[in-house]
């Protein structure tokens, strides 16, 4: 076993998941705007901090993506972050790229850049403490999308990051996702995906990644949030696991999914489901967002001084995903 297969395994073992802590200034600004708290350096710190040092960190997340603002800031102890995360036996990560931009020659989509002067930057967050990484290609879905151009183009750009980030001696997650906006049914998004994590796969082997150093952040197969007839949760699993069946290569060692705009009950649910049926050699995991968020955010904006009550509600939305990690979730253990 190599030292990255080692630390993704890690990073997922025993239900433990990967809490996505990588909002940039913008996005989280947004999200406090949502909920009308200030956008301060100190405030978005606060939140983070009170989620870093609640229980469940410990025992349900295995690693925490951060963004380039707050792997620098230290916590009100004068800790700094990734020490402190460090501290509770959980990885701090980086996200690295530097966003989507619009795509020469199919303006309608996007591609994600970052590769210029990433090597240097990746051997500054290495020295700050970072283990892993993560870098996400967004693909719209419809009936000319996504392009050969924007597959090609982005698996590109993710095998090229991944790349570099393993020869620093850090595990890339490679974070391939299908908007879940549109009108396309499940089934579109089951033929698209799995067009597109194949031709990531031929392009990270390509560029010889050690595959099993690497965490895969797929979407789900879900329908497309303006599509009428929706499929049942149990047909999600069953097509969100064929689907990686045939196109992860079984060296991979896990898998940790994204929310994607599911409500947090619905990415719970679903990832539960996955792992009841799940009979491959693949972790299936979680690396959510919003839907380990959501929930203390606003409980939080209502007092930002209660970190207790905040972090009751992200240990049990944590406990609640870990569960679900080991297929042993049930709607009866939300109340």
């Amino acid at each position: 076993m190599s030292e990255l297969n080692t630390l993704a395994l890690k990073i997922l073992e025993n239900g433990k998941g990967i809490l996505a802590a990588d909002e940039s200034t913008n996005t989280m600004t947004k999200r406090l705007d949502g909920v009308n708290v200030p956008s301060t350096p100190e405030n978005r710190l606060l939140f983070r901090e009170t989620l870093f040092t609640a229980s469940s960190m410990a025992e349900c997340i295995g690693g925490v993506i951060l963004y380039d603002e707050t792997i620098r800031q230290e916590t009100s102890k004068k800790n700094k972050i990734p020490e402190l995360i460090s501290s509770l036996g959980s990885y701090p990560g980086i996200k690295v790229d530097t966003g989507a931009k619009v795509l020469a020659g199919s303006p309608d989509e996007k591609i994600t850049e970052g590769l210029d002067g990433l090597r240097e930057r990746l051997k500054n967050y290495y020295k700050l403490g970072a283990k892993f990484t993560k870098w996400r290609g967004v693909y719209s879905i419809s009936q000319n999308y996504p392009s050969k151009l924007s597959i090609q183009s982005n698996a590109h750009a993710l095998a090229r990051y991944s790349a570099l980030v393993q020869e620093c001696g850090m595990v890339p997650i490679v974070e391939p996702e299908l908007l879940m906006d549109g009108e396309h049914s499940a089934n579109d998004c089951y033929k698209k995906t799995s067009e597109v994590i194949k031709k990531c796969f031929e392009e990270l082997i390509l560029h010889k990644v050690d595959l099993t150093g690497i965490i895969l952040k797929p979407n789900m197969i879900l329908d497309g949030n303006k599509f009428k007839d929706k499929v049942s949760n149990n047909e999600v699993a069953k097509l969100t696991l064929d689907c990686l069946k045939n196109s992860v290569p079984s060296e991979v060692p896990g898998i940790a999914f994204l929310s994607g705009g599911q409500s947090e009950i619905q990415a719970t649910e679903n990832l539960n489901l996955i792992n009841k049926i799940n009979n491959t050699n693949f972790i299936m995991s979680f690396s959510y967002g919003r839907a380990l968020q959501q929930s203390a955010l606003k409980f939080w904006s209502k007092n930002i001084q209660d970190i207790e009550g905040t972090q009751k509600i992200f240990n049990h939305r944590a406990k609640m995903n870990t569960l679900a990690a080991q297929g042993k979730w049930s709607k009866e253990l939300e109340n």
